[in-house]
């Protein structure tokens, strides 16, 4: 499958460009970037066309990977929709509910597929953990603490990123906590019985109640120093206490199987409604804090 590339970052370059130049049923075909520059930068490393015009791109693909910050990501999903192209999309799927629901409703429209890259649902260390404890049931409660430096005095690539400065860890990390947590515990009993309080920094701490009966709770921090930082998730139940295993390989690799999701003919369960439902869920979270 040819596959155009929206999206010139590091994440973009180093995840998805790699991803798709290294796996057998997928081309990359072509790249476009806001900055036409970057995007002839890309292209020249992987062998691939520069586009500086998105309907081009779209017209000329079978399908497209868009990585770029999540409220640019949501129209040009809708348009890659509209055109009749498969859809491998980032967490998150926009930061409002509406730009959520209009790339739902275009890719339903149009019967396209669609995959959303939440990294753990497809790491194959974490994935086989969460479809184990998935089937295990019985859980009580569960916790997911996601603490990065970012903004702590990490040397990251992603500490500019505007809107990470704008949306913080919330929308950052807050998707990849909930992916781990909603399929094992279920989806929430409602919007409105969500709790959300902030720390320091962009810190952000939520409780949750699931259908399944289970409770829960979510801490997710760009903010922390470097020595408080890491990846927990936890759950405690009939069987025990089990906690997510550390990931042991790069974040390419899992895109690969993201890539293997959307060309295959069984719906995965991480697609476009998954991610809106994130979308609601950190938006509810996000109505109650503090500006």
């Amino acid at each position: 499958m040819r596959f155009g590339l929206l999206g010139t970052g590091h994440w973009a370059e180093h995840v998805h460009a790699v991803a798709l130049d290294a796996h057998p049923r997928a081309e990359l075909m072509g790249v476009w970037g806001r900055r036409p520059e970057a995007a002839a930068a890309v292209a020249e490393r992987f062998g691939a066309r520069p586009y500086e015009d998105v309907d081009a791109l779209l017209a000329d693909c079978d399908a497209v990977a868009i990585a770029v910050p999540p409220d640019v990501q949501a129209p040009l999903a809708v348009r890659a929709a509209e055109a009749g192209r498969p859809l491998l999309l980032d967490k998150p799927l926009a930061t409002t509910v509406a730009g959520a629901q209009q790339v739902v409703a275009a890719a339903d429209r149009s019967g396209v597929r669609s995959v959303v890259f939440f990294t753990l649902r497809f790491a194959a260390t974490s994935a086989r953990w969460i479809a184990e404890q998935t089937m295990t049931g019985g859980w009580f409660t569960g916790r997911a603490d996601w603490y990065s430096p970012v903004f702590g005095g990490a040397d990251s690539p992603y500490t500019a990123s505007p809107w990470r400065r704008e949306k913080g860890a919330l929308w950052d990390v807050g998707p990849h906590a909930l992916s781990v947590l909603l399929p094992v515990l279920g989806d929430v009993v409602s919007l409105a019985d969500i709790t959300a309080a902030r720390g320091p920094g962009d810190t952000v701490h939520l409780a949750l109640r699931h259908t399944s009966g289970a409770s829960s709770t979510l801490t997710v921090s760009h903010s922390a120093p470097t020595a408080a930082c890491g990846v927990t998730a936890e759950l405690r139940g009939n069987s025990g206490i089990v906690t997510l295993p550390e990931r042991d390989a790069p974040p390419a690799e899992a895109h690969g199987r993201a890539i293997d999701a959307l060309l295959s003919d069984t719906p995965h369960p991480c697609d476009a409604g998954f991610a809106l439902r994130v979308t609601e869920i950190l938006a509810a979270a996000e109505s109650q804090l503090p500006r």
